[in-house]
């Protein structure tokens, strides 16, 4: 993020840390360029790009053998000075016996001025110069100043590095240079603003749920605003459909770049190339290269843009060409299939038929579980981001709705269900943890009338492996200081209370849940926070409230009634004063 650039010297700062991390780049800090001191013996002709600063890692990824042979960077978004553009240009043709430099330039207003003068004042010289503009923005087709250069720079600056590298003339990269920008369009999207260096903010806001689509690489808001409640598909799709419509028939396939806007993650990253090439897949349009991942960025703007470029032949071979660059590029696209089939003999554990002691309720209980699970998952994950890494919600709540397919697929009981996707199918601590649970609660859970020795047991042997396996104990600020009360009520009511069991343990796991909002975290990623979670449930044991109330519902519904409602368990702020373990309401 932007919050962390240095107040002064910014850029030639930046500048100087690639050039450290990578032997083959000497920095002039005035007037600032970068250059490439180890060029391929062959090449004839300097490439030289630049612009704004804030797009890492373009341009200064493509410096090297393979690429680039100067970068003049300007101030963050701000197109560098005639002079800069000027000097690194001769300096990257008096590398060796070069026959003229080719100029590759943005179509931004500020970059098409200052390298027109540098252009001017290095032909002065008696150097020739030639240039590439590369206006490959859709989003601003159709206005006075023409498509920006975003995205499409990449691919043209490593195609145009390949040729170099062989020794092509000028006019040659020039001409290849105008037919790879013809053939490549993109477009971006966002969801976030970038963070402006100055004011250490958003640069604009966006309404809820919404994305700005068209939106350029300066932080330029685009020219429409779109609901971001679709899914990411649609949106993908609809890009696909855009960036098609304005290019040349893709009979040869393409190149997909998806390239981070600064402030999009890897995963969410990879997920959208993926929906790319199975997008274009469909449509009959080969893939024949997919690169992911942080190319032409605009600070830490949360967003991605496509660019995609139809091939020509030989294009292939140029944009996988072997370079020595800071940034390297992927290479052919996979063409064999992905998936890979398990080890043979491998699968789930079948689970073992229980003597039948009564009736069973079939799925009463995982079905009132799952819809206390649906109003609850939000919550759940507040509880967690408060103290953890907040995706609790997502496990528990994902295992119990991938639970419900289970036992339909497979025509399982409701916690048979339960116990085998917690156990093989849920990560992190919830997974094994909630398997063990509904593990010991499988043969008793869904049996009508319940019998309450052996849900006792069920719960006892639930609370002893979780302890054994997770290594915490109640007052440890985990899902035991909720399952012990629990488990406690039930042993005691087996021994003769006169209050309605199920409903009594579940009182107890809501008390105890409650009660351990005040607990310090002892085990756990709670336990990693210091004080943050301090004053709010655990949600492992806010999870086993849950669990106990929707056994008292399908049970016990009458006295369940009296039960708190479970959003007054999820949600912090309505806790209010916890009873006496055990009371019966």
């Amino acid at each position: 993020m932007s919050f962390f650039l240095p107040d002064r010297e910014a850029v030639l700062t930046g500048c100087q840390g690639l050039a450290l991390s990578h032997p083959g780049i000497g920095v002039c800090p005035d007037p600032l360029y970068m250059l490439a001191t180890r060029p391929a013996p062959g090449r004839k002709v300097a490439l030289v790009a630049g612009g704004g600063a804030g797009h890492e890692p373009l341009d200064g990824g493509l410096l090297g053998r393979g690429g680039v042979d100067a970068v003049v960077p300007g101030p963050v978004f701000t197109s560098p000075t005639g002079a800069q553009v000027e000097a690194g240009a001769r300096a990257a043709a008096a590398l060796g016996s070069r026959g003229g430099v080719l100029l590759i330039v943005k179509n931004y207003t500020g970059d098409r001025i200052n390298f027109a003068l540098a252009a001017e004042r290095v032909r002065a010289t008696g150097i020739m110069v030639d240039e590439v503009v590369v206006d490959d923005d859709l989003a601003t087709a159709g206005s006075a100043a023409g498509r920006r250069g975003t995205g499409g720079v990449l691919v043209v600056e490593k195609m145009l590095g390949a040729m170099a590298d062989r020794g092509a003339g000028l006019e040659d990269l020039a001409g290849l240079g105008a037919e790879v920008v013809a053939a490549t369009r993109s477009l971006a999207v966002c969801a976030r603003a970038h963070t402006s260096p100055a004011l250490r903010s958003p640069a604009f806001a966006l309404p809820p749920g919404s994305l700005d689509y068209g939106v350029g690489i300066h932080g330029e808001r685009a020219a429409r605003t779109v609901t971001a409640s679709r899914p990411v598909e649609d949106t993908v799709g609809c890009m696909l459909d855009e960036l098609l419509a304005d290019l040349p028939r893709a009979g040869d396939g393409v190149i997909a770049v998806i390239s981070g806007l600064g402030g999009t993650g890897e995963l969410e990253l990879r997920a959208i190339s993926a929906l790319v090439h199975l997008n274009l897949t469909a449509r009959g349009v080969p893939v024949r290269s997919l690169a992911t991942g942080v190319y032409a960025s605009a600070l830490d703007m949360a967003g991605f843009s496509i660019t995609l470029t139809c091939l020509a032949p030989g294009w292939l071979e140029l944009w996988t060409a072997p370079a020595d660059t800071p940034l390297r590029l992927p290479g052919p696209a996979n063409s064999d299939g992905v998936f890979l089939e398990p080890p043979e003999g491998f699968g789930r554990v079948p689970l073992h038929a229980t003597p039948a002691v009564g009736p069973r309720a079939g799925g009463a209980f995982l079905d009132e579980l799952h819809r206390i699970c649906l109003a609850a998952h939000a919550d759940l994950t507040a509880l967690d981001q408060a103290a953890g890494d907040g995706d609790f919600g997502d496990n528990f709540c994902g295992g119990v709705t991938a639970a419900v397919q289970c036992a339909r697929e497979n025509r399982l009981a409701g916690t048979a269900a339960l116990a085998e996707t917690f156990r093989d199918r849920v990560g992190g601590s919830s997974g094994p943890l909630f398997g063990l649970l509904f593990t010991a609660l499988e043969p008793v859970a869904d049996r009508t009338p319940p019998d309450i020795p052996h849900l006792a047991a069920a719960l006892q042997q639930a609370l002893t492996r979780i302890s054994a396996i997770g290594g915490a104990v109640p007052g440890d600020r985990t899902l035991l200081d909720a399952l012990a009360p629990a488990a406690k009520s039930f042993t005691a009511a087996s021994s003769g209370s006169h209050h309605p069991p199920v409903t009594s343990a579940a009182r107890a796991a809501v008390d105890g849940a409650l009660a351990s909002a005040a607990l310090p975290a002892r085990r756990g990623r709670a336990s990693y926070t210091g004080a943050h979670g301090t004053g709010q449930p655990d949600p492992g044991a806010v999870a086993i409230a849950l669990v106990l109330i929707a056994l008292a519902r399908v049970h016990e519904p009458g006295p369940a009634a009296d039960l708190p409602d479970p959003a007054r368990v999820t949600r912090a702020e309505d806790l209010g004063v916890s009873r006496t373990p055990g009371a019966p309401g």
